[in-house]
């Protein structure tokens, strides 16, 4: 998606809007998908958004000149991995699940536990995180402006007559705003095309407003509150199992300021208290959107439920037990859905994704010496 599809969506909702005429109410608390915010001091151009998918490709942009953004969000695995825990730097693996960057111009809050409040921000601390990109960014800068074209766009771009590592993010971060659904059978349906969802697609959606109740976390036009729960997620099957991953947990835990005691015998992700240190944040994680979750498996914050179907069935049975439990949300209880329920419900859930986002990866140009200084 370029950023003139992007500009185009709120006229095209315009234009398409009138021709249906909606003979089902909607359920209260679920809209459409609009465009997405572009922040006052990071706006887009053609060249800018450019330059950020051409960075997003690059390896550049991390320790090992090997680490790029789209090693861990890959197009052709719903743009993250799809696997429970995304790998980390060499020698590493990470402690999480690789979330999708589709729609993520949209949260407030980035990463599982809210630590960015925005792209730019998000897209420097993957880019010099540890277990991530593990980048510095005075040898990152220095490679950009090793780049020839690279320079030539940071100048024409930014104004800069030395590329600026803070620009290369923002560049990143414009691309990423580009990466967008707002077609999928479901926003065709809010929009008041009633033929948009077959039959048990709507039947699936009255269960995720009614029955099931998923609606109470899972709303708005994104489809997420961007609340923190604890929804009794089991722990990770690999800290018992991979030493490698232990040593990241371990590190994890040491590098957030955790007590001794917490240190030496936790074995669970702690989640937001991570970042608030409060005893009843144990656990807990950034509600994710809904969207685009037919290619973005495996699911929750550590991948430890396989499909959309699993997710279903774990709620339908009231979650899980984790280290945390006294956190569990009193949302979370059983649901009572039939088989079928769960069939139309899962079914519902897949129409919150359009088709699959592919693209074809950049030509990516390379360093070259710089010129020698005549005396």
């Amino acid at each position: 998606m370029t950023i003139r599809s992007v500009l185009a969506i709120v006229s095209l909702a315009l234009a398409i809007s009138p021709l249906f005429a909606a003979d089902t109410p909607r359920p209260e608390g679920l809209a459409p998908l609009g465009p997405p915010p572009v922040p006052a001091d990071n706006r887009m151009t053609p060249e800018k958004v450019e330059l950020g998918k051409k960075l997003f490709f690059d390896p550049i942009l991390s320790g090992n000149y090997v680490m790029g953004c789209s090693a861990c969000h890959e197009p052709s695995a719903g743009w993250a991995v799809q696997a429970p825990i995304s790998f980390g730097y060499p020698g590493t693996v990470h402690w999480r699940n690789s979330q999708t960057i589709i729609n993520s111009a949209y949260y407030g809050k980035l990463f599982w536990a809210g630590a960015s409040g925005s792209l730019e921000h998000q897209a420097r601390s993957a880019a010099r995180g540890g277990v991530a990109g593990n980048g510095e960014d005075d040898m990152m800068e220095a490679r950009i402006a090793f780049v020839p074209e690279y320079r030539e766009a940071f100048r024409e771009v930014f104004g800069d007559d030395w590329p600026n590592i803070r620009h290369a993010y923002m560049a990143i971060a414009a691309y990423q705003r580009t990466l967008v659904q707002t077609d999928t059978p479901f926003d065709d349906y809010m929009r008041g095309n009633d033929d948009a969802l077959s039959a048990q697609q709507k039947r699936g959606l009255k269960l995720f407003a009614g029955k099931a109740n998923c609606i109470a976390c899972h709303n708005g036009p994104l489809l997420s509150n961007e609340a923190y729960y604890n929804t009794g997620v089991p722990p990770y099957s690999g800290w018992d199992e991979d030493p490698v991953a232990q040593i990241t947990f371990r590190f994890e835990l040491y590098a957030k300021g955790v007590t001794e005691e917490m240190y030496r015998s936790t074995k669970d992700d702690p989640g937001l208290y991570f970042r608030t240190k409060q005893a009843a944040d144990k656990g807990k994680f950034r509600v994710p959107s809904l969207r685009y979750t037919k290619y973005t498996y495996p699911y929750m914050h550590n991948g430890m439920l396989e499909t959309l179907r699993d997710v279903v069935a774990f709620y339908n049975d009231g979650g899980g037990e984790n280290e945390f439990a006294k956190n569990k949300s009193e949302l979370i209880k059983p649901l009572g859905l039939s088989d079928s329920e769960i069939d139309d419900l899962v079914v519902f859930l897949e129409s919150l994704s359009g088709e699959e986002i592919l693209i074809d990866q950049p030509d990516l140009p390379f360093m070259e010496p710089l010129p020698a200084v005549q005396n």
